[in-house]
């Protein structure tokens, strides 16, 4: 019944819609006649604008007027061609299409006699009003950030780039819970192979609930992506704007205010909107610090425990003697108090996180109590080893986009220092460093333009170059050294 076509008999349709429905209270039913031909308007309510249904659709219709009956095909033609009911008008001819349309905030005219019916769009769910966004802060630039409610964003987007080179592509995902999605790029930039591979994978998702762009994003990247993300996220519309300028693509999902960028490389963790409204030189400072935090933030337990257990010589003889005395007060071996600290830290963090905001306060209260002096004083953790966390923690937030794989990147560093000392510390980050190296989303290699070597990509990598220089030549993602991409698209053309 579900694909079935609609009938001519008016009764028949709306008991077999309530059906498929299963009579649930949000669906309504309103009867009426037109030119004389009963009629009724379907729809869900909260879905709809009770404004924009008495305007568009119950005042046309009582304008046709029951002076004389006319033919039920004509009331529809009149309906459907003649009146200017709304701007988005699609015609209706089975019940998936005409349960899918009253879902989504569309009112369905049918008319008894004919067999299809009119969805008319006058969405008007409750939506988040537009914000400035809770991640991505920048000092200058706009203060406006996505929403949940896709065509809003889908605006938002177009205010950015108006351009007929902008297409939006909306389409439905998801068996269950039919979310609407948005693939948003520009005409003459994509690839059309990066195009049409995103497009294939959307496709072939087996899930029936999409809930956020989470659900889909671990599709859209590959099965050996396990630490870094090979598709990126932002909630700033003008962030997104630049992405689809190089060439990428990005995906809007209806229920979030983050959007998905495909493809993402390493090198853009470290960039900010910020970046392009200073001045290059300051720019080139702070990004130099990014790197430095990240390497800190992942590296300096892990090296902390390495040096204290294995190789002391390194460390100067008058901090060597208060790292000895801190480590002969505590109860464990470095190691462990390592680990310990850290998964404290992690367990506040996730507290605070998930902690009502009135409550947060609290856990960092007695977090600062609790690691700053009760486990110093009561001679569980060292003091140098306090420092060591507050530091290479408060590192990671420089780099918020990375912050997940830090994390897991710290404690593997901290268990191989532990473990086998600076040697173990070598060889795995060799290890992430050839599996950074050979990850290649959509044929990208995920490391451009640093590896291969660009040096027209390097004018935005470890520094900015100066407007002048970036608006001689745009670099589009298929022209990086090493893209598959570019071979196909000369291949193509």
């Amino acid at each position: 019944m579900d694909k079935g076509s609609l009938e001519k008999d008016l009764g028949r349709n709306t008991v077999n819609v309530r059906a498929i429905m299963r009579n649930s209270s949000d669906l309504n039913i309103k009867y009426a006649k037109a030119g004389g031909v009963p009629v009724c308007i379907l729809f869900c309510e909260g879905q709809t604008d009770t404004n924009q249904m008495a305007n568009l659709i119950f005042r046309p219709i009582n304008s046709i007027g029951n002076e004389k009956e006319l033919d039920p095909a004509r009331v529809m033609e009149i309906m459907q061609g003649e009146l200017l009911l709304a701007g988005e008008q699609h015609q209706v001819d089975d019940y998936e299409q005409l349960t899918a349309m009253i879902m989504g905030g569309f009112c369905v005219i049918l008319a008894d006699g004919v067999t299809h019916g009119i969805a008319i769009g006058v969405q008007g769910f409750e939506t988040r009003s537009v914000s400035e966004p809770s991640t991505h802060v920048n000092l200058r630039g706009s203060r406006e950030g996505f929403v949940e409610a896709v065509r809003t964003n889908m605006s938002m987007l177009r205010r950015r780039i108006k351009s007929p080179d902008l297409v939006f592509k909306l389409d439905t995902i998801g068996s269950l819970s039919n979310t609407d999605i948005c693939l948003c790029y520009i005409e003459s930039k994509v690839s059309r192979e990066l195009l049409a591979d995103i497009e294939r994978r959307l496709k072939e998702l087996p899930l029936s609930t999409i809930l956020e762009g989470g659900y889909i994003q671990p599709f859209l990247e590959e099965k050996n992506s396990l630490i870094f993300d090979e598709a990126g996220i932002t909630e700033r519309p003008d962030t997104l704007a630049a992405k689809l300028y190089e060439g990428r693509v990005g995906i809007l999902v209806d229920g979030t205010p983050f959007a998905l960028v495909v493809p993402r490389l390493f090198t853009e963790n470290f960039q900010t909107l910020d970046d392009y409204t200073q001045k290059p030189v300051y720019v080139a400072i702070m990004r130099a610090l990014r790197y430095i935090a990240f390497a800190a933030s992942v590296l300096l337990p892990g090296f902390y425990v390495a040096i204290a257990n294995f190789h002391p010589e390194l460390i100067p003889d008058s901090l060597l003697l208060n790292l000895a005395a801190s480590i002969q007060i505590t109860p464990y071996n470095l190691l462990t108090e390592c680990l310990l600290i850290h998964i404290f830290y992690e367990i506040m963090r996730e507290a605070g996180l998930r902690m009502p905001s009135n409550l947060g306060h609290a856990v960092s209260i007695v977090g600062g109590i609790v690691i700053g002096d009760i486990v110093v004083s009561a001679g569980l953790i060292g003091a140098p080893l306090v420092l060591i966390v507050a530091v290479s923690s408060i590192a990671s937030f420089i780099v918020p986009d990375l912050y997940n794989s830090i994390v897991v990147m710290r404690f593997a560093f901290i268990l191989a220092g532990g473990m086998w000392g600076l040697f173990g510390i070598t060889i795995l980050g060799m290890l992430f460093l050839l599996k950074i190296c050979s990850m290649s989303p959509y044929g990208i290699p995920f490391t451009s333009p640093v590896s291969p070597f660009s040096l027209r990509g390097m004018r935005d990598t470890l520094i900015r170059a100066g407007w002048r220089t970036l608006a001689k030549n745009d670099i589009k993602i298929q022209d990086l050294n090493g893209s598959d991409l570019e071979r196909a698209e000369r291949k193509n053309g």
